[in-house]
C-alpha cells in the first residue's frame, strides 16, 4: 500500500514539474517572436532619454513601477511620431 502511494506521488510530482517546463518553453517562443516583429516595422531605435516626457509620463502612470529599457520611434504616414517601448 505504501508503495502505491508513493508511486502517486511522484506521478503527480513528475506531470506537475513537466507542466511547468512546457510553460517555460512557450514563454520563450512568445519572446522570440516580439523581439523579430520589432526589427521588421521600421522603427528606429532611439535612447530611452531621449522619449519626450508626455511619454515617460504615461509609461509611469499606466505602468506603475515598470522602467524602460529599450526604444524605437517612427513616423507615420501623417506626419506623426509613433513610438514603441520595451518595458521592464
Amino acid at each position: 500500500m505504501k508503495k502505491l502511494g508513493l508511486s502517486l506521488i511522484a506521478a503527480a510530482a513528475f506531470l506537475i514539474s513537466a507542466n511547468n517546463v512546457q510553460a517555460q518553453t512557450m514563454e520563450a517562443e512568445d519572446t522570440v517572436g516580439i523581439e523579430q516583429e520589432q526589427q521588421n516595422d521600421n522603427y528606429q531605435k532611439i535612447e530611452v532619454m531621449a522619449l519626450p516626457q508626455a511619454v515617460k509620463v504615461a509609461v509611469m502612470k499606466d505602468f506603475e513601477g515598470a522602467t524602460a529599457e529599450e526604444a524605437w520611434v517612427k513616423t507615420n504616414v501623417e506626419g506623426k511620431k509613433v513610438y514603441k517601448i520595451a518595458i521592464n
